[in-house]
């Protein structure tokens, strides 16, 4: 048998396979952040499909956190009803489902909410709106992950993950490029860390000490001025002694351009697949904690080999179950082709236009086009 079909553990979360299902933003939601017939289907539809862990798309905690349209919320009691029908629709059909918190902080859709943005320091770019918090204000979002993570107790997700990755707010409080602050949250890479810090201990207090508690956080911002791979090495650190219980590796974001974005384009082969591979490796060493890998992997056996080799301990993808919901029970049965994903990122498009995510090339080759 592959590794990857080994069982395992992660604190008390027994998972059948090394397959995680990647944070995903499905642009399914109704538009008050509720959980639609639409996302309960997606989610059903991934847990039949074989994969061992799903992780939500990201959840956001406050309503000036939201990030874009259809986005789904876990800011209010009224929507734990709606969270526990997912759990439900992934628990009757034998998956794990964890449900990532977010905040997007200055770079939150303004538009859609109707408040202003609110991020570590005021933003870069002169004219862009929002602001710099204010220590009261970052206590206030503590408590609104802390209140999240007890709604996500009550719903019955399987675990949490807290989201430090991709340029949202935690993400921007470790990265020197959005974080100018000259107080306890700014300067060294230990002030920089403290608000996710905090959101942790915060967390931790919430589930108690039988939930896993996960992070997914970036290796590198691969911006001028950004987060590095030794600040996030000792960031993990930080994490696993404060009680995490795994990592997910990601790195980039939109502002870095096509080429460092966490969903690149274009990946054709084995070598341009696992982009994070080295950055995992080193936050692996350093954190001693398991490592969860997402980024670019395709094919059944670079997946094998990032856990033979021990860069990873689990395997995390998102565009491939957009086309393939079903990829795992696919590769279970022998039939290890790679993920027919193209990698053209198409599948975005339907979600930011409030339609839902889907897979644009599988529609079209469907259709006959």
């Amino acid at each position: 048998m592959s590794v990857l079909f080994q069982e395992t553990r992660i604190r008390n979360l027994a998972l059948k396979n090394r397959f995680v299902r990647s944070a995903t933003w499905e642009g399914m939601a109704e538009s008050d952040g509720r959980v639609s017939p639409q996302l309960l289907e997606l989610m059903g539809e991934l847990a039949a499909g074989g994969v061992g862990l799903i992780i939500t798309g990201h959840a956001y905690v406050s309503k000036e956190g939201q990030a874009g349209p259809r986005q789904m919320g876990i800011y209010s009691q009224e929507l734990v009803p709606g969270l526990a029908q997912m759990v439900r629709a992934v628990h009757e059909r034998g998956g794990k489902i964890v449900v990532q918190l977010a905040h997007a902080g200055i770079l939150a859709a303004y538009k859609l909410s109707g408040m202003e943005p609110i991020g570590p320091s005021a933003p870069n770019a002169e004219g862009s709106p929002g602001r710099e918090m204010s220590p009261q204000e970052i206590g206030q979002v503590v408590e609104a992950f802390g209140r999240a993570a007890a709604w996500a107790v009550e719903a019955g997700f399987d675990a949490v993950q807290i989201h430090a990755a991709h340029g949202y707010l935690l993400s921007q409080f470790l990265s020197p490029y959005f974080n100018r602050r000259q107080d306890r949250y700014g300067g060294s890479v230990e002030n920089r860390a403290r608000a996710l810090l905090e959101v942790v201990s915060r967390a931790r207090d919430t589930i108690g000490p039988e939930r896993a508690l996960l992070v997914k956080m970036n290796s590198q911002d691969f911006l001028e001025g950004g987060l590095s791979l030794e600040d996030s090495a000792q960031v993990a650190q930080m994490l696993a002694r404060a009680g995490v219980d795994a990592i997910e590796v990601s790195g980039g974001m939109r502002l870095a351009g096509p080429q460092f974005m966490p969903s690149r384009l274009a990946i054709k082969e084995e070598r341009q697949e696992a982009y994070f591979k080295d950055a995992a490796r080193a936050i692996r060493k350093r954190a001693g904690i398991p490592v969860i890998l997402v980024g670019g992997i395709r094919s059944f056996q670079v997946a094998e080999r990032l856990v033979e080799e021990e860069v990873a301990d689990y395997i995390s993808m998102s565009r491939p179950f957009i086309r393939e919901p079903w990829l795992i029970n696919r590769w279970k049965a022998g039939d290890l082709r790679r993920a027919f994903c193209v990698s053209d990122n198409q599948c975005f498009g339907p979600a930011q236009a409030g339609q839902g995510i889907y897979c644009v090339v599988a529609r079209r080759e469907a259709a006959g086009d």
